[in-house]
């Protein structure tokens, strides 16, 4: 099965696993990235964070290589070696000089395919993701926003911490990392996605050598969506200088037929410097430093969130601030000027955004694992082109609703409230 866009092709193995690819003749690099189609929200609850301790584990050392040879043989060719857990996928990647792909592709291979999880990396390996938990509980940035989520999607996977809780990780031992590690490490569940000088027949047989012997199994993935919950939750940390905010609505899953207007509201809304955010709360009424919002959408959910760090004082203001945006948007039609400005924006930041090829890669690998073809840039320019102000109101409707606002704010609270009858939009 092959199909074909300009210079991507995509093969899938009689195994399952699916290569792809994207030739970029005017450059010398290539990027390789191994996909697991499943992360922290496919995780069972007893185990969250098991995904990520994974990740960091296959770095530790396979039947072939000791951690140190692997580090070695990455900085022998200059190689960049990197990896990341996400709600709903797993990604080892590599970026080389294209004269190196074979050794690259062998030693990336090498981590997914063949780690040991000794016992003894294992207990060294919670000591350190204890540590990373620790230090991100010290940023009242990530802090704020995964009390939200957890709360948002409560009592659900998608709601949990990518890297577990201190609980969780300290019950990891090998037969468990062994069990999930089988679990998700199924080729039906891979993809392996290449962008940058190459050939993509060649690549395919690489791809083949090292990966063709996998048996496929189904690992019947998939939670169920989750139910959001609007809470309002306070949170008191008297070490804080500044209250932390985050307000949040659902929005569309990641593959929404509206998907591009929700991209232009968030920009409209609040994604840069000419946004209503920044430009009201920061710039005209001085209240925060950092203000913005941010989609997360999902397979089957997503959420809107404005993120505001600010002076106990102000806190108040800003909330009320935020909301009356969302009031805004939902009763006043969005001038073509700024519907132009925002459109433009995002297709500036979209094109710039793909001009590396480990951002190809990653887009490769995103849209296999949640679209069924392959969207280009210029179908995707246009699409966003054709949002109009009409489309922005609708959703503007859709998603800022009283009921299914949802806040937490963290800080040194000293008796301060949000109600329900604030968040009034």
């Amino acid at each position: 099965m092959v199909e074909e866009l300009r210079n991507i092709h995509r093969e899938v193995l009689p195994n399952g696993l699916t290569v792809i690819t994207e030739q970029m003749e005017h450059i010398r690099s290539i990027s390789i990235g191994i996909w697991v189609k499943a992360g922290s929200r496919d995780e069972d609850p007893q185990w969250n964070g098991i995904s990520h301790f994974i990740e960091h584990m296959v770095f530790k050392g396979t039947k072939n290589r000791s951690a140190e040879q692997i580090a070695r043989q990455v900085d022998s060719i200059g190689g960049n070696m990197d990896a990341f857990t996400a709600k709903e996928c797993i990604c080892f990647n590599v970026k080389v000089l294209d004269e190196h792909l074979p050794v690259a592709l062998d030693v990336l291979s090498d981590l997914v395919l063949n780690p040991v999880f000794d016992v003894q990396d294992i207990g060294r390996e919670r000591g350190v993701i204890l540590e990373e938990i620790k230090m991100e509980e010290d940023n009242p940035d990530y802090l704020v926003h995964e009390i939200f989520t957890q709360n948002f999607w409560k009592d659900h996977p998608l709601g949990k911490p990518i890297l577990g809780t201190r609980d969780t990780v300290r019950k990891f031992e090998q037969p468990v990392v062994l069990g999930s590690y089988s679990q998700s490490f199924a080729p039906g569940n891979l993809i392996v996605s290449a962008a940058g000088h190459l050939d993509h027949a060649k690549f395919v047989e690489l791809a083949a050598k090292h990966f063709s012997h996998m048996k496929p199994f189904k690992n019947g993935f998939h939670s169920q969506p989750p139910k959001v919950v609007p809470r309002i939750i306070m949170r008191n940390k008297q070490s804080l200088e500044q209250v932390q905010i985050c307000i949040g609505v659902p929005s569309h899953p990641i593959a929404h037929e509206k998907r591009y207007a929700s991209y232009v509201l968030n920009t409209l809304l609040g994604g840069g410097m000419s946004s209503r955010l920044f430009q009201n709360i920061r710039e005209r009424q001085g209240l925060a430093y950092a203000i913005y919002s941010d989609l997360n959408p999902y397979r089957d959910t997503g959420c809107l969130c404005v993120y505001a760090g600010t002076s106990r004082e102000s806190a108040e203001r800003v909330v009320r601030s935020v909301v009356s945006e969302f009031r805004n948007l939902k009763t006043e039609p969005v001038p073509e000027e700024e519907l132009r400005r925002a459109k433009d924006q995002l297709k500036g930041s979209l094109m710039l955004s793909l001009e590396s090829s480990t951002a190809r890669m990653s887009n490769l690998a995103r849209q296999e694992m949640y679209f069924d073809r392959f969207y280009g840039l210029d179908e995707l320019i246009e699409k966003i082109g054709s949002i109009t102000t009409e489309d922005l109101q609708q959703m503007a409707n859709d998603y800022f609703r009283s009921d299914s606002v949802a806040v937490t704010v963290l800080g040194n609270l000293n008796g301060l409230k949000i109600s329900r009858e604030q968040l009034a939009c």
